[in-house]
């Protein structure tokens, strides 16, 4: 039976690095990494679909995607991970939730699908030896996160405590991280998707 899942974008980041909110920065293909981030989830078969956003965003109006602002600016990822989980856990549907940072952009929906067919509570992608995102949470581990049962101070900490499942991708996105404009201009050249 194929597992119903949720997909969460933390965009709730100011992007000081960037130079504004990397939710609305461009890809040279004209989509936002929002945009983008949400397209690979839905692709794949994420519902519902949340992302967090910085407190000042307004409404998204996007019928597929849910916004959350966050309610001060300046919160740990994790905080931001929490409170999207806590929004998502309202809906009773889903049995899973794959977690993208909005600056991993490039995401394949082949990757996200993979990782949910994983069984393994938390999964993790893994491309050339090297472990990227997104990420895959059971909703049990959704919930414990919500509960404060499981706390970091970084989900890493979280997924190390639990252990991880490591999934195979051939998919460069996993590990590009789009966190500066050189860095998006430099995984552009390399990739070009």
């Amino acid at each position: 039976m194929e597992t119903r899942f949720a997909g969460l974008i933390l965009a709730g980041g100011t992007g000081e690095r960037y130079g504004g909110p990397k939710a609305f920065a461009r890809l040279p293909d004209g989509r936002s990494f929002l945009a983008a981030c949400a397209e690979a989830l839905a692709n794949a078969g994420a519902a519902p679909l949340l992302a967090t956003l910085p407190p000042d965003v307004p409404s998204l109006t996007s019928p597929n995607l849910q916004g959350l602002p966050l309610p001060a600016s300046g919160l740990a990822m994790f905080d931001s991970l929490r409170l999207g989980l806590e929004r998502l856990l309202a809906d009773p549907v889903w049995g899973a939730v794959v977690v993208l940072p909005v600056d991993h952009p490039l995401v394949a929906p082949d990757t996200v699908r993979a990782l949910v067919s994983s069984d393994a509570e938390a999964a993790l992608p893994l491309h050339d030896g090297k472990h990227g995102h997104p990420v895959k949470l059971s909703r049990r581990l959704a919930e414990a996160i919500v509960a404060r049962d499981l706390a970091g101070p970084t989900l890493r900490e979280v997924l190390r405590s639990v252990g991880t499942v490591d999934v195979p991708v051939d998919d460069p996105g996993v590990t590009a991280n789009c966190n500066t404009p050189d860095a998006l201009a430099a995984v552009w050249a390399r990739f070009g998707r």
